[in-house]
């Protein structure tokens, strides 16, 4: 099965009350593993200094309170009332909304963009191409659209909130874990515990990490029930420690208790905020991972089992804290010490467990976001692998898995206590959060054609109160909050060396492309040899004939019959749909047989790989050969040459249109077509291809000599051909630039992977020329 189009109907969920029970449940083990983690932490961290349990209880109050009153505000109502609403045509996420922007109101920096995208389904769904100039916020898109630094600015704010992402992803999983094993220290002695607790923690993040090329989907199945029996059994331990130990505690949910607090323990208490914000950890996952379930079962699950589960447990412990000032032991503070000595142990290994769904969770969420920025050239081309053909969305990134594993284990040895984890942490959560609190305010404006007055009351209501937070988490900068920042400023370099080196290539390609001029001068044999076989030059440029092609004329005694400029090309949704895949058109006139191909893709589709792709690309010409000569189909103009684009589908995607058959004539059927014609290529070549054409409408001699010629250059093979690019600043560039580009960007460049449908092609088929650009 197709999987491009298993993945897009996969998208349209059908909202039964059956199926949206059904994703709730499976909802449990991938967006709220995190999550539901943080009790096992959340105390530790929030007195391991700055503040003391005292006899009065006004801490422990106070610190009850402020969790609940966070969890209640960020998690329940910001996300799911208010975030979740601004979905992606059902996708969530950082760049979820970045994308949402840039369709409404032009701020994307990357220069390819066409008219012809508009037309995509999924680009004008909710009305983003409506330009009403006296619609509200109308000034701010022109001030927006006007200035680059304003939309630089905004580039920079979606890749800070990305690389926190990241950060967390390297964070969450040594935290998680850390504070699971840490449960052994109340049941050995301290000498004992010294030396067990770090490599059992390292032992469980290698095994971890060690899993993923196998893939969530073969053990995925257990993540819901895990975290269910989880989230059950710390409510039930928070039930009895309510009832056994302080039934009053609820009295302590009143916001008074934060005022009491705070005016207690004044700097100590702002400071032990960095510990009490662990406790909305993996909020962010509810919106990120927005494309695998639905809006309506996301809130569901959080709104009846999780967050009551959460509240519940958090009462637990202070109820239980609340009557016990002194502890037996000289440990301090823990999830553990409130859990009924009888049941610690098997608590200890749901608790494992329930850390390693988690940090699963975190993992995969980092894998998609980085997918996402490679698909919109925010960061360099990485080897991905899809490790399921029926789930949409699961894949595995090998470089960044064993980098994210190497940096788990440097934190767990080099910290080797929560407090510090906690600290680092803390810091990436709350970041990302205030980078959707600023996005999601401009989202309201210029998306959702909401009052600015609105926007204005979000943004100051959620990011005061995040704004706190933060304050309190990069006080810490020294006790751990600064590794993601180390971290993310790491990646960010990465990330913009590599879209400001991508956008001065493209530049440089538009201002040195051939004229149409000098290809009518060569004549249809272009002054050279055209050999039989199909010739697929690579290139960025989406209009145009790119200077690498001319090198190759003039450099080369001969070339293919036919030749395609092949462009692949990310536009700012999520999917696009089998059926809007390609744009096809030429390049001169019919006989020079020259034709440009661009082949569109979302942030979140799967770019094959595989020899599929080819016959998806050669059939998409076919259909276009037959298509421009009986005037039918969509036909787009492209300004700039003059050349019209049509739009054509993949070949699963269309139930009328060109199929091109290999080896075998009985290996193609198709149900429901009464009369076929074929065009069939001499007997004497390698490989028999021929092309299964419509009777209707009829094809002229000409359409059908052109299609003869392409199945031709089928059948010869194939070659591949790309410029090798040796970027450098040009002369008389800033220091800064020449850093960038000549070291920067060239090493990145020299690292990362080659365009995906190139792998499948044979060495021997590839033909590679240098070419340097002075940029």
């Amino acid at each position: 099965m197709d999987l491009e189009s298993l993945s897009y109907r996969n998208s349209i969920k059908k909202e039964s009350w059956k199926t949206v029970l059904t994703l709730a449940y499976q909802s449990l083990g991938v967006v709220y593993g995190d999550l539901s983690t943080s009790p096992l932490y959340v105390y530790k961290s929030t007195f391991a200094e700055d503040i003391q349990h005292s006899e009065t209880n006004e801490e422990i109050f106070g610190v009850l309170s402020f969790v609940f009153w966070t969890l209640t505000l960020i998690p329940l109502v910001k996300y799911v009332f208010i975030v979740l609403l601004a979905d992606d045509n059902g996708e969530g996420g950082t760049f979820a909304l970045y994308s949402l922007l840039c369709r409404h109101a032009r701020v994307s920096l990357l220069p390819n963009t066409q008219l012809a995208d508009e037309d995509l389904t999924e680009y004008t769904k909710d009305g983003v191409v409506a330009n009403d100039k006296r619609a509200v916020g109308s000034s701010l898109k022109s001030v927006l659209e006007k200035h680059r630094g304003l939309q630089r600015v905004l580039l920079v704010l979606a890749l800070i909130g990305t690389c926190m992402v990241i950060g967390d992803g390297v964070l969450t999983p040594a935290l998680s874990v850390f504070s699971a094993v840490s449960g052994m220290e109340l049941s050995m002695s301290k000498e004992q515990h010294r030396y067990v607790e770090v490599p059992v923690a390292c032992i469980i993040l290698i095994f971890l990490f060690a899993l993923q090329h196998y893939g969530t989907h073969r053990v995925g199945f257990l993540f819901a029930p895990v975290v269910m029996t989880w989230l059950l059994c710390i409510s039930a331990i928070g039930i009895y420690n309510i009832i056994h130990w302080n039934p009053h505690v609820y009295e302590a949910l009143s916001p008074y208790y934060m005022f009491k607090f705070l005016k207690k323990t004044q700097r100590g208490g702002w400071m032990s905020l960095g510990g009490i914000l662990l406790c909305i950890t993996g909020s962010e996952a509810m919106y990120a991972d927005l494309g695998h379930f639905s809006q309506l079962s996301i809130k569901i699950a959080f709104t009846f089992l999780v967050y009551p589960s959460l509240i519940l447990a958090y009462m637990g412990q202070a109820a239980y804290l609340s009557k016990h000032h002194t502890l037996e032991s000289d440990y301090r503070i823990g999830f553990y010490v409130s859990v009924p000595e009888k049941i610690r142990w098997p608590v200890l290994v749901i608790a494992i467990l329930q850390a390693v769904v988690g940090s699963q969770a975190v993992i995969t969420g980092t894998f998609s976001i980085i997918k996402q920025c490679s698909a919109l050239s925010c960061f360099p081309k990485v080897k991905i692998v899809h490790t399921s053909s029926k789930i949409h969305g699961q894949i595995y990134i090998p470089d960044i898995n064993w980098t994210l594993m190497l940096l788990c284990l440097a934190i767990t040895v080099g910290f080797r206590d929560t407090k510090r984890m906690g600290n680092a942490s803390g810091l990436a959560v709350i970041t990302v959060m205030l980078v959707t609190t600023c996005l999601m305010s401009l989202v309201m404006v210029l998306c959702w054609r909401k009052s600015v007055v609105l926007a204005i009351c979000f943004l100051f209501f959620f990011g005061s109160i995040e704004a706190l937070y933060f304050s309190a988490s990069l006080i810490k900068f020294l006790e751990g909050a600064w590794v993601p920042i180390a971290l993310s400023f790491i990646f960010l370099i990465v990330m913009y060396a590599w879209h400001y080196g991508t956008i001065k290539k493209y530049e440089f390609d538009v201002q040195n492309k051939v004229s149409i001029n000098w290809l009518l001068g060569l004549g249809p044999t272009l002054g050279i040899v055209r050999v039989r076989g199909i010739g697929l030059i690579h290139t960025e440029l989406v209009s145009g004939i790119p200077a690498i092609f001319s090198h190759f004329v003039t450099n080369l005694p001969a070339f293919h019959q036919v030749v395609v400029f092949l462009c692949i090309k990310s536009v700012p949704v999520p999917h696009v749909r089998p059926e809007e895949r390609f744009l096809v058109g030429r390049v001169g006139p019919k006989e020079y047989r020259l034709y440009r191909c661009i082949a569109r893709y979302g942030y979140r589709d799967i770019q094959k790989d595989d020899m599929e792709f080819e016959q998806d690309l050669v059939c998409s010409i076919a259909e276009f050969i037959r298509s421009d000569t009986s005037k039918c189909g969509l036909e787009l103009n492209n300004l700039e040459d003059d050349a019209k684009m049509t739009v054509v589908g993949t070949s699963a995607s269309k139930l009328e249109g060109v199929r091109m058959c290999e080896d075998d004539l009985d290996s193609c059927h198709m149900e429901g077509t009464s009369e076929v014609r074929e065009f069939k290529s001499p007997e004497k070549v390698r490989k028999r291809v021929r092309f299964v054409v419509p009777d209707s409408p009829e094809i002229d001699l000409n359409a059908k000599e052109e299609l003869q010629e392409l199945m031709e250059a089928r059948e010869a093979g194939m070659a591949f051909i790309m410029g090798h690019s040796y970027v450098r600043a040009k002369r008389g560039s800033s220091w800064i630039k020449k850093v960038v580009i000549n070291y920067g960007y060239d090493f990145l460049r020299r690292n990362s992977r080659g365009p995906t449908y190139a792998l499948s092609i044979p060495h021997a088929s590839t033909l590679e020329v240098g070419m340097i650009y002075n940029v």
